[in-house]
């Protein structure tokens, strides 16, 4: 706690004042947790939060929007880090929010502990001159800092003569990958000039993943995390399943009466299915539709999931260092009006660098309208993974040269191939939203390559309805990279 108050005084982050008349003082409390690395608690913290949820729209604060950068950016980086021998560390920005300057006049009371009064008796309270954790805006603020020092969003890269340095920044946390060790520490030097830094070295754990570096080899696994949930939720010793879901879903409509347990659950299983398990993606994708009203049979299958993640839990995404050239892949699927309760279709799409894996996008998601034939829910499963694949590109080119200008896009169904290189069949498509019509506008540019793909081999179908045993072990290397 001392050394908390310490950190306040060193950044001027505030000064002593009287609370003027007509305004209010912010709340504030502390917060006491713990610091994690690779083994485990590496240190332990206290934090002088203000009660941000009583600041006043307006009053308080403007905005408060902070972009971060996508998990699938991070590995899209390993991916290139691995193909291109550059040299991955990781820095922690000490006490970010309290470098960054706040505009509006913000008064918050004293930690308890460290009360100070004037001369003559009078309540005092600080006046904030920088930021401070909790309050609503301090994310943006210090990304507005950071911005001037880094000069992008989130992924930033700098060149020198044929060397690079590429950074990721996730709020105070930093990845800094380059082919050059001189021009690495240099980036060091010049951020611990501007900020409080401290250089973790090779990178080990960043937000709840393992990486693990060898020799032409980046692994990314999330064990621990796994093995804590679990734990949480009184699953640690339960007996795993082959598969994360059954083939036919049963719905108990019992109600649920710990209906919390239910959504943390599902909030801890789609943190895994983001960074590291898209075998994942369809179940959690499904259960997440129910979290407002939840049943008995949905807890039912949440636990399914863990179960299986139980037999899992070493399954992890490997990133293997290859000759061949990167190119863009990506696999789009569809299940048509797999929904029974308002007969929507499922989108199911990925994307890898690497013929052998693994993924570094994948998404399962219900499509927002109704499709009246499969060919239209295959044609609008496809604009979503062409908008994926633009997006990767220009992640690619933003982040190292430009190693892209065409993308392999994989369909299996003949009809939206057809309808996505011309007009055709216009009676039955004539309906479709405009928007879905660019991914035409990209093949003719040649932007992408749409070909078909036999159901078979279509790895996207693991992304659309329940996955079978047979299916997760057929495509288990192009998913992780590597045979788990």
């Amino acid at each position: 706690m001392k050394e908390e108050i310490s950190s306040l005084k060193e950044n001027d982050t505030y000064e002593l004042s009287t609370l003027p008349e007509g305004k209010a003082s912010v709340g504030g409390k502390w917060v006491y947790t713990t610091k994690q690395d690779q083994n485990g608690i590496e240190s332990f913290k206290a934090r002088y939060v203000a009660k941000g949820y009583s600041q006043v729209k307006g009053i308080d604060y403007q905005e408060t929007f902070a972009p971060t950068a996508s998990i699938t950016s991070i590995r899209v980086l390993m991916q290139l880090a691995i193909k291109h021998d550059l040299i991955v560390h990781q820095m922690d920005v000490k006490t970010a929010y309290l470098h960054a300057p706040i505009t509006q006049e913000l008064y918050i009371d004293q930690p308890e502990g460290f009360k100070e009064v004037s001369e003559s008796g009078e309540r005092l309270v600080y006046r904030l001159k920088k930021s401070l954790y909790g309050l609503k805006q301090s994310g943006r603020n210090w990304n507005i800092l950071l911005h001037e020092h880094l000069a992008n969003d989130c992924v930033y890269k700098k060149q020198v003569d044929d060397k690079i340095v590429i950074v990721i920044v996730w709020v105070d946390d930093l990845i800094i990958a380059s082919d050059s060790m001189q021009l690495m520490e240099e980036f060091k030097e010049s951020m611990k000039t501007q900020f409080k830094m401290k250089d973790l070295g090779r990178i080990t754990f960043f937000l709840g993943m393992d990486f693990k570096q060898s020799k032409g080899e980046i692994k990314i696994n999330q064990k621990r995390f796994i093995l804590k949930i679990l734990e949480i939720f009184g699953m640690i010793d339960c007996k795993p399943r082959l598969t994360p879901c059954e083939q036919r879903l049963e719905f108990n409509c019992g109600e649920l009466t710990n209906a919390r347990q239910y959504r943390e659950m599902i909030g801890s299983l789609i943190y895994a299915m983001t960074c590291t398990r898209p075998d994942l993606s369809w179940i959690v994708s499904r259960r997440s539709q129910t979290l407002s009203n939840p049943r008995t049979g949905d807890l039912i299958a949440a636990k399914h999931v863990l179960r299986y993640l139980k037999g899992t839990v070493d399954y992890e995404l490997c990133f293997k260092k290859s000759d061949a050239d990167l190119q863009l892949t990506a696999y789009s699927d569809s299940d048509w009006a797999s929904c029974l309760e308002d007969r929507r279709s499922t989108t199911g799409y990925c994307c890898t660098l690497t013929e052998g894996g693994p993924l570094i996008s994948w998404k399962s998601r219900k499509q927002p309208t109704v499709a009246i034939s499969t060919c239209e829910a295959e044609y609008v499963a496809l604009a979503n993974t062409a908008q994926e694949c633009l997006y990767l590109t220009q992640l690619l080119n933003g982040m190292y040269k430009k190693v892209h200008q065409s993308m392999k896009v994989s369909v299996d169904n003949q009809g939206a191939i057809a309808l996505s290189k011309n007009p055709v069949n216009r009676q039955r498509s004539k309906h479709i939203d405009i928007k879905y019509h660019f991914v035409r506008e990209m093949y003719v540019k040649g932007m992408i390559d749409i070909v078909y793909c036999p159901t078979q081999d279509m790895v996207a179908d693991i992304l659309t309805k329940p996955p079978t045993k047979c299916k997760l072990d057929n495509f288990k290397s192009i998913v992780f990279g590597c045979c788990n």
